[in-house]
C-alpha cells in the first residue's frame, strides 16, 4: 500500500517548483501570498519572452519556524508576449507592492493573461503563450523583519 506524502515530511532545502497549468499556479498563488518587493525588482526581457520578479516570499509552507520567516525568490514567466498594469507607477523603482495572488484566464487555448494582484489595487497583466512559470528560492530564510504573521482580517 502507497502512503501520499504528508507536509510534515517536506525538506528544508530552498523551494524550486513549476507550473504548466492554472491549478499548478493556484498553488504558487499560495505561497507568494504577501510577498513583497520594490517595483525596481520587475524585469521584462521581451526578446526572450520572459518576466521575472525578485520577491521577499513569507514562508507559509514552514509552520514550524520558530519565528516568522521570509525568503527572497525569484517568480519567472516564460512565452510571455506583453506586460501592462493598473494602478502601479512603474517608474517609482522604490514602491514597495506587497502581492496577493496571480491568477489565470484562458483566452485561446492554452494562451490567455496571467494576472498578478497587489494590495491597494494595482495589478500586472502578462500576456502569455501558456503558462510556464517557476518560483525559486534563492537565498536562505531569515527572520520576517516584522515579526508578525500576515494577518488579513485586520
Amino acid at each position: 500500500m502507497t502512503q501520499d506524502a504528508r507536509f510534515e515530511d517536506a525538506s528544508p532545502k530552498p523551494l524550486n517548483i513549476g507550473a504548466m497549468d492554472a491549478d499548478d499556479l493556484q498553488v504558487i498563488s499560495a505561497l507568494v501570498q504577501d510577498a513583497v518587493l520594490p517595483v525596481g525588482e520587475m524585469t521584462y526581457e521581451r526578446g526572450a519572452g520572459r518576466f521575472a520578479l525578485l520577491l521577499n516570499r513569507f514562508r507559509w509552507e514552514d509552520k514550524s519556524a520558530a519565528r516568522p520567516e521570509r525568503v527572497q525568490a525569484v517568480l519567472a514567466f516564460e512565452t510571455v508576449r506583453g506586460v501592462s498594469s493598473q494602478g502601479i507607477d512603474r517608474s517609482d523603482k522604490d514602491t514597495v507592492l506587497s502581492l496577493l495572488s496571480v491568477e489565470f484566464a484562458e483566452t485561446d487555448a492554452p494562451s490567455g493573461h496571467v494576472t498578478l494582484h497587489f494590495a491597494g489595487d494595482g495589478a500586472l497583466r502578462l500576456t502569455v503563450e501558456a503558462i510556464e512559470a517557476t518560483l525559486r528560492d534563492v537565498t536562505r530564510p531569515y527572520y520576517a523583519p516584522s515579526g508578525k504573521v500576515p494577518d488579513h482580517n485586520a
